[in-house]
């Protein structure tokens, strides 16, 4: 009988038996399987198991988190399904074909812009504080900004520009430079043509329709001329532009011989593709996305705007869910583009945050005394108010279904508001709380009474219709009274004291686990620990112990005991299993003892970086007894092999 036996069975029926299984996987947590149907699985009946600590669905995956024994459980699994399992590509190539062609769409845009997004928040912020430093009028009777009466503010108004230039006028670069990555073209091809297409040569796009026709540069052939526009700020022509220089390099590689391809395929994909995005995809791609813009904006201010408004804001958390959402990033930058350089559109997202955060917050009060859900409910809250509302949305709000509804309840009233007094932001990409930094000055006032709105009615209804339909399991937890633990637990938990401290295994800043960027770590499903943003590339061991579990096929990832039994999770990066075992070396060997300090993972920040994916790497306390008396140290540049970052009474 293996380990896992009655889960596996159970499993597999709850999961809608064999023939509702396209293909299965794990990484270093979970079993990640493509469902033919996936209402078939019956969530709240997977998530009672033992030895699941949760579930979601990801890009067509539906994930089951098992823990540091998941390569135990997927074997057993497997055995006892007569499945086998495949490669984590297959398993993505197989969630695509369980996409429709518009999911398939959002999702490629998604992958897209997310690389984009920690730029845009970036130079969101940096903007924001642009308008509060050079656009309000605090001084002398409500004439002189800051900049104006100060040399050293009047400074750092005009060095801010640098970055908010980069990120918004020159976003053709990032955009081009995106599409190449996720279509595993050359990159640096895809930079040089997002930079043609924002050259200091060119007539910048933000003044061309302040510029009379007669007065635009042009290339003249003699045959032709071709107007010298550039595409600053631009994101349809870019995008058009970027896929033509993929297909076209796809294109010349599968037709090129090999020993002539380092010469020929990158000169016949970029010239051709700089010429065709400045004479004919740029043009049709300026004029969609002018024509989006226009649309958008007119339904903003007609005389339906509050409608319009109404729709947005009861509508955009579930847009989120489906990934539908990143097409307004499309949008909004458009909007930005337009002579107006203004959107009326940002704002009602950051207003979204913040009404499915209040939904939370009035969780959290609900269910203060609910340890296991407050682990969830006080950290989806913090990310929902600055502005990343998945954790929310998935974590809590989809889970309860009502506080969903009351948070798009008050994002519908609290748009309307916004809408209906004009508001506009100057820059996109501050969600959240902070999203009032991008606001125009002249509408702080409307869009504070806005985000009122978006708090007080999601959380009123929440903890009225909460107090109704929670049940007292819900609110107080599975143990409405304290217990006493168990016997069989106090070893693990006496175990655990005799443990007195782990070094740390990186060079770098530690953080709370809170703050890692994947919500099985930063909602502590694992279990408690810390996330370590890393200087040096090499992993250590933070104490004497075994290794109990490696990734050999991926090697980001192993599990290590101690030898009081308190076990240990290292996960370097952020689903890094994705890229398959390169830019990563294990120097371990399941089974083997090492010594505190010793290198377990050596890894490349950049190939990782170039991935798409964060190098913040995890160190966990895994089980809940094996947390008793813990204590974490954060905050500050650790050691490795020196720094003390986690302790024990």
């Amino acid at each position: 009988m293996g380990k896992y036996d009655n889960d596996v069975k159970r499993l597999l029926d709850l999961i809608g038996g064999k023939e509702n299984i396209q293909a299965v996987s794990h990484c270093m947590t979970r079993m990640r399987f493509v469902l033919v149907d996936p209402k078939k699985a019956d969530e709240k009946e997977i998530e009672d198991l033992p030895s699941v600590k949760g579930t979601f669905t990801q890009a067509g995956q539906y994930q089951v988190i098992i823990g540091n024994d998941v390569s135990v459980f997927y074997n057993e699994f497997t055995a006892y399904a007569g499945i086998e399992g495949v490669s984590k590509d297959a398993v993505k190539a197989a969630a695509k074909t369980n996409q429709n062609l518009l999911q398939r769409i959002m999702g490629t845009l998604g992958e897209i812009f997310a690389p984009l997004i920690p730029a845009l928040i970036c130079g969101g912020l940096v903007l924001g504080f642009r308008n509060v430093i050079g656009e309000i009028n605090f001084f002398n009777n409500g004439t002189q900004s800051l900049a104006d009466i100060s040399q050293f503010w009047s400074g750092t108004y005009d060095f801010l520009w640098l970055i908010g230039e980069a990120v918004f006028h020159l976003l053709p670069v990032g955009i081009v430079w995106s599409i190449t990555k996720k279509m595993g073209t050359t990159q640096i091809l895809g930079i040089i043509l997002g930079l043609t297409l924002v050259s200091s040569q060119l007539l910048n796009g933000f003044d061309v329709s302040s510029t009379p026709a007669d007065q635009i540069p042009v290339w003249d052939f003699g045959f032709a001329r071709v107007e010298m526009i550039g595409y600053q700020g631009q994101v349809i022509a870019a995008m058009m532009a970027g896929f033509v220089l993929v297909y076209l390099e796809k294109f010349f590689k599968k037709i090129c011989p090999e020993v002539i391809s380092m010469i020929v395929v990158p000169f016949c994909s970029l010239v051709p593709a700089v010429i065709i995005a400045h004479t004919i995809v740029g043009p049709i791609g300026w004029a969609i996305g002018d024509a989006i813009g226009t649309v958008v904006y007119a339904g903003l201010t007609s005389n339906v705007r509050f409608l319009f408004a109404a729709l947005f804001g009861l509508l955009y958390a579930p847009l989120v869910m489906t990934g539908l959402h990143h097409m307004t990033n499309a949008i909004d930058s458009q909007l930005l583009a337009s002579p107006a350089k203004s959107t009326i559109l940002w704002p009602m997202i950051a207003l979204s945050n913040i009404a499915q955060g209040s939904s939370v917050l009035a969780m959290s009060v609900l269910q203060k005394k609910n340890e296991r859900a407050q682990q969830v409910n006080v950290p989806a809250c913090i990310s929902c108010y600055l502005g990343v509302t998945e954790p929310a949305l998935f974590g809590v709000n989809l889970k309860y279904v009502f506080p969903l509804v009351c948070g798009m309840i008050g994002s519908c009233c609290a748009a309307m508001i916004s809408v209906g007094f004009g508001v506009e932001a100057l820059s996109i990409g501050v969600g959240g709380l902070p999203g009032i930094l991008s606001i125009k000055p002249e509408y702080y006032l409307i869009f504070l009474l806005a985000m009122a709105v978006a708090v007080v009615i999601p959380f009123t209804l929440t903890f009225i219709v909460g107090k109704i339909k929670l049940s007292r399991e819900d609110r107080f937890g599975k143990e409405a009274a304290p217990a006493v633990s168990a016997p069989a637990e106090q070893p693990a938990d006496n175990a655990a004291s005799d443990v007195k401290e782990l070094k740390s295994i990186l060079d770098g800043k530690v953080m709370p686990i809170e703050e890692a960027p994947d919500d099985v770590f930063s909602q502590k499903i694992m279990g408690d620990g810390l996330a370590i943003e890393p200087s040096n590339t090499v992993v250590t061991a933070p104490a004497d112990c075994d290794v109990s579990v490696v990734m050999a096929d991926t090697g980001h990832a192993c599990g290590l005991t101690l030898p009081n039994g308190v076990e240990l999770l290292i996960h370097v990066g952020v689903d890094t299993v994705d890229m398959g075992g390169d830019g990563f070396k294990l120097l371990v060997s399941e089974g083997e003892h090492v010594k505190a300090g010793q290198p377990l993972i050596e890894f490349d920040p950049e190939k990782i970086k170039a991935a798409g994916h964060p190098c913040t790497t995890m160190l966990i306390v895994t089980g809940e007894g094996n947390a008793a008396n813990l204590k974490l140290h954060f905050g500050m540049d650790a050691k490795a092999g020196e720094t003390t970052v986690i302790s024990w009474d």
